[in-house]
Parts: C-alpha cells; sequence; structure tokens
C-alpha cells in the first residue's frame, strides 16, 4: 500500500471521496482513549512525558507498512546498514492487570523509516514524491526482541525521518508468548530534538524540518501523552530513547 501520495496535485485532482480511505489507513483503530488502572503514576522527565506506568498504551494502527513476517527477524541491531544518526530505543513494559508489574517474556515488535522516509517490504514513496522504491526484498529498520525480567526490550537503529502527512514515529506491536496480540501502538519524538537532527544531520538537513507537528498529528493529536518518549544525546554521539508503555495482558 502506498503512502499517503495524494497530498501530490495529481491524485489530489480525485477530490476527497478518493483521498478518504487512504488517509484512514493511517488513522487510529480507536479513539486513542487510554485505559488507567487503579493506582496511576505520571513521569516527567527532560524531553518530553513519558506514557505513564500503569496507564495502558493508546492503540493505534499497525498500517499502513506492518512487518510482513515479524518472526524472521529476531534481533537487537536493526539498522541493516541504513544511514543516519545512531538511535537507542529502550522500551519498557508494564502489566496494567498485574498491579503495573514488569511485562516478562512479551514478544515487541518495531519497524519504522529511513531517514529520507522509506519503508523496507514495500514499494514506497514517502509523502511529497520525490522517488518511488522497490524495497520489497529489503527488511531494514524491523525487529523483534522478548522483554527481559525487567521488560525492557532495547534496539539499535536510527533515527527516523519523516515524511507528511505523519509526525516522526516509531511503530510497536506487543504479543504475548503465544503470539497473541496485545497492543498496537506508535511513539512520538520531542520536537526540539527533531529540529536539530532534520536540520544539522548530513543524511536528513536535504528535506528540513517536518510539515506536520505531534500535536496536529493525525495519530498522536488525541494521546501524545501516552506515546512522547525522552529522547537525550547528540547528533554526533547519537540519541537514547526511553519510554514506559503499559499494556492489558
Amino acid at each position: 500500500m502506498e503512502r499517503k501520495t495524494f497530498l501530490t496535485s495529481g491524485l489530489a485532482a480525485l477530490g476527497f471521496a478518493a483521498i478518504a480511505p487512504l488517509a484512514n489507513s493511517c488513522k487510529k483503530e480507536s479513539t486513542g482513549t487510554t485505559t488507567t488502572s487503579t493506582t496511576t503514576t505520571t513521569t516527567t522527565t527532560t524531553g518530553g512525558t513519558t506514557s505513564s506506568s500503569c496507564t495502558t498504551g493508546a492503540t493505534e494502527t499497525a498500517g499502513p507498512y506492518p512487518t510482513i513476517t515479524p518472526s524472521s527477524y529476531v534481533r537487537s541491531n536493526i539498522v541493516d546498514g541504513q544511514s543516519g544518526v545512531p538511535l537507542t530505543i529502550k522500551l519498557s513494559f508494564t502489566n496494567t492487570n498485574s498491579s503495573c508489574a514488569a511485562l516478562t517474556g512479551a514478544l515487541v515488535d518495531i519497524w519504522h523509516c529511513t531517514a529520507l522516509g522509506y519503508y523496507s517490504e514495500y514499494t514506497d514513496t514517502p509523502g511529497g514524491g520525490y522517488a518511488t522504491v522497490d524495497y520489497t526484498s529489503s527488511h531494514f529498520l524491523r525487529g523483534r526482541q522478548t522483554t527481559d525480567s525487567t521488560g525492557l526490550v532495547t534496539f539499535t537503529s536510527i533515527f527516523p525521518g519523516w515524511y507528511s502527512p505523519r509526525a516522526p514515529h516509531i511503530h510497536v506491536h506487543v504479543y504475548n508468548s503465544s503470539g497473541t496480540s496485545l497492543l498496537i501502538t506508535q511513539i512520538a519524538f520531542p520536537t526540539d530534538v527533531c529540529n536539530t537532527v532534520y536540520t544539522t544531520a548530513t543524511d536528513y538537513k536535504a528535506r528540513g524540518v517536518q510539515d506536520t507537528a505531534n500535536t496536529a498529528d493525525m495519530v498522536f493529536s488525541d494521546s501524545l501523552a501516552t506515546e512522547l518518549s525522552t529522547v537525550t544525546g547528540s547528533v554526533s554521539a547519537g540519541y537514547v530513547l526511553t519510554i514506559s508503555i503499559g499494556v492489558a495482558a
């Protein structure tokens, strides 16, 4: 499925009736309203507000570029030769059905786009339509890990780029050990960090800053408090992303 190239003049000429089905493919699967357990803890840190450890993460769409065979990509390093600013991704999961205890033994898939906005496993045209590339035989920036005794998974990747009409993001799909889906959600990035990367880092600055703010994004606009990550570091040293995500397991 192609990304929202309806923003280009060719498809835009077809009118709203043609646009609506494509736009909906990136929207929420639900309203994004979170479910809070009896004990709620809100944590505010530099770079943004992490998800509350006792709040179930917002449910989002997996499309339009979900991993086709996620079980084939059990690995922590998902770079696969893609260029960009190094990013260490640390995701912590809690079980909101078990007094907010660490969610151990869960399968966690993540995927995101390249510095230029492309996804692997698809023939892809980033928003803006500057080039179409067949990446159906590639699997970069996709991976699976199992949460440890503290509910943590760690991935080595690159800082994602952006494409219109989305704010920068990472997709996350959580399963239990038997493979039953527990949560599909997405992770947002602090705007100030994105602005720094997109205006100064070699692999990004030709495109400049994203055209969609977190608050205007079709996914994050009503659930940013539980999906905004903390990102620390620098372009020269690389960045570390952290966030805690509650799962009703």
